[in-house]
């Protein structure tokens, strides 16, 4: 049991998007409802980072190959830099790896994972982002987007993201730019945004940006982690800087969610990009949606019980 164990508090009419618990204060609870997003201030040590660190550098210069791991690169600097972490923008599905692992269990996180998810808790889908230098090519750029969108899960309030700064990020390395209150919107149509030569592969964003919601730029420092809903619309900008800026996150979600079925949705034609991909990694001749989120996921706390 966690500090933020469910409580029988008497505010459930009041908050749609946390569960009753001890550990958030009612202010932090309504900043969440009214914004989507929550920021907690050093919240995992210099050490665990530095550990998340060292490993994301044995992958990079494959020391270590874990399992169903998706290691996204600049392929242009592989000529100049080889196999370093001057080349790899993303370690996907880490799922399988012991060591980055760590972070979606570490106590810290998980007591307010829970105030989100309710006790029962899985890991769906992690990610080690190493934002690249990118003055120049823009390539890097994150266009807004809801995460939702990847998601063929519901519901959507039982899901939350934890986003932990392994150095300060701030808007010259490309820090996360959100749009507070947009979780209380609907999943909107995603798809490659228009810019010639500068999208990347799975980096969907919005087809219709509205430029007059205003935006946040979330600067946090090292250990700073962000709680976030999946249809909170957020992105992140280029880095200007000479040096990486790296984070690590896990969508985490209810046990208790269930899998729908994506097609004649918006999400319908991200499945066959997804299936496809799949496909061709594995030479597999049939494969669903749900068999790669299945594939993915990992019981972090509590019972495993539709996921």
């Amino acid at each position: 049991p966690s500090s933020a164990q469910v409580s029988a508090v008497p505010h459930s009419e009041r908050f749609c998007y946390t569960l009753d618990n001890d550990l958030l204060t009612t202010e932090q609870r309504q900043f969440y409802e009214d914004n989507g997003y929550l920021l907690i201030k050093k919240l995992v040590s210099d050490e665990d980072i530095e550990r998340f660190r060292k490993e994301f550098t044995r992958i990079c210069k494959r020391e270590v190959k874990p399992p169903g791991v998706m290691i996204m690169k600049d392929e242009s600097l592989k000529s100049q830099f080889g196999q370093s972490e001057k080349v790899v923008n993303k370690v996907q599905d880490f799922q399988e790896d012991e060591e980055l692992f760590r972070y979606c269990t570490l106590p810290e996180v998980l007591k307010y994972v829970e105030c989100f998810t309710g006790p029962n808790i899985m890991a769906m889908h992690t990610m080690l982002i190493n934002k690249l230098p990118d003055s120049d090519k823009q390539t890097f750029l994150h266009p807004m987007h809801q995460d939702l969108h990847y998601f063929p899960f519901r519901p959507a309030s039982r899901i939350v993201c934890a986003w932990t700064a392994m150095e300060r990020a701030h808007q010259d390395n490309g820090c996360l730019v959100v749009q507070p209150g947009t979780h209380k919107t609907t999943l909107k149509p995603h798809g490659y945004p228009e810019w010639e030569g500068k999208t990347n592969k799975l980096f969907h964003g919005l087809l219709d940006e509205d430029e007059r919601i205003p935006k946040v730029h979330l600067v946090m420092e090292k250990g700073d982690t962000v709680f976030f809903h999946p249809l909170l619309i957020h992105g992140s900008g280029i880095n200007r800087t000479s040096g990486f800026r790296k984070s690590i996150s896990c969508h985490f979600a209810s046990s208790e969610c269930h899998y729908i079925d994506v097609k004649n949705t918006t999400q319908e034609h991200l499945e066959k990009e997804l299936e496809e991909m799949v496909r061709k990694k594995y030479d597999a001749t049939s494969v669903e949606l749900k068999d790669i989120w299945s594939f993915r996921a990992r019981l972090v706390q509590g019972e495993r019980i539709n996921l």
